[in-house]
């Protein structure tokens, strides 16, 4: 495996460790990490999909032991969402127009990441049944067509709104994630997508950084210096996917 390769591993692995300690599967990022090493969008929208599974479920399991789950705000966010994201998923955009939406997209992790999105909700206010289930169907479609779980948009979206408390937003999203990502990834198969020819190896690791990254999100720390990092590598990438 050349050094090239190597790099990228090391990196993806940071890259679940990190989104996966704030219960995101990391879709946004394994695909910033494909358009800085080049890979063509037919392999990325996928690939990362395929990752976001194994990635967001591992998440969800760990922050599903440690805080209650809230099952109806879950399922009126999903039941339009999923197939809302097959729907996506069976959308097939020009190459350069791909790059550029996912381009203005990234710039929702990077706020993440950057501690700009409210940290800390009370999760007291009533949830609105209308809203939830628009936001739903609008994350889902977004997120199989861009390639992602829709974790970046739907997160701060339930602290603004005050529904969720910081670790059952991240117990609730993972969730969402898992099934929209699955939902995405039928959509694209639907049409036949590539798969890129390592996804064993990227599998591998990026479910060894997500597990680790989990627990020690669920449990121990917020780890916000990793974060801005992260935050500053995504920046990088959005503007070369919109500028090139």
């Amino acid at each position: 495996m050349s050094d090239l390769n190597l790099l990228f591993l090391a990196l993806l692995f940071v890259v679940a460790f990190l989104y996966a300690s704030v219960g995101h599967g990391g879709a946004s990022g394994y695909l910033a990490l494909m358009a800085l090493f080049s890979l063509s969008p037919e392999i990325m929208r996928p690939s990362a999909l395929f990752l976001n599974i194994f990635v967001s479920l591992i998440a969800f399991i760990q922050y599903y032991r440690k805080v209650p789950f809230r099952w109806r705000l879950f399922l009126l966010l999903t039941v339009l969402s999923v197939p809302a994201a097959f729907i996506g998923g069976m959308i097939s955009l020009d190459p350069s127009l791909y790059k550029k939406i996912l381009g203005v997209f990234l710039i929702f992790p990077i706020l993440r990441f950057a501690g700009l999105f409210p940290g800390q909700s009370s999760g007291e206010k009533e949830v609105n049944l209308v809203t939830a289930l628009a936001i739903g169907a609008a994350t889902g479609f977004l997120s199989g067509l861009i390639g992602i779980g829709g974790g970046i948009i739907l997160s701060p979206v339930l602290l603004l709104l005050g529904w969720t408390a910081m670790k059952e937003t991240a117990a609730i999203s993972a969730l969402f994630i898992t099934v929209n990502s699955v939902a995405g990834l039928l959509g694209n198969a639907s049409t036949g997508f590539v798969l890129d020819p390592q996804i064993g190896w990227l599998a591998g690791v990026a479910v060894a950084g997500g597990t680790l990254g989990a627990y020690l999100g669920a449990n121990y720390f917020s780890g916000q210096l990793l974060k801005r990092i992260l935050a500053f590598v995504l920046v990088i990438a959005a503007l070369k996917l919109v500028f090139t």
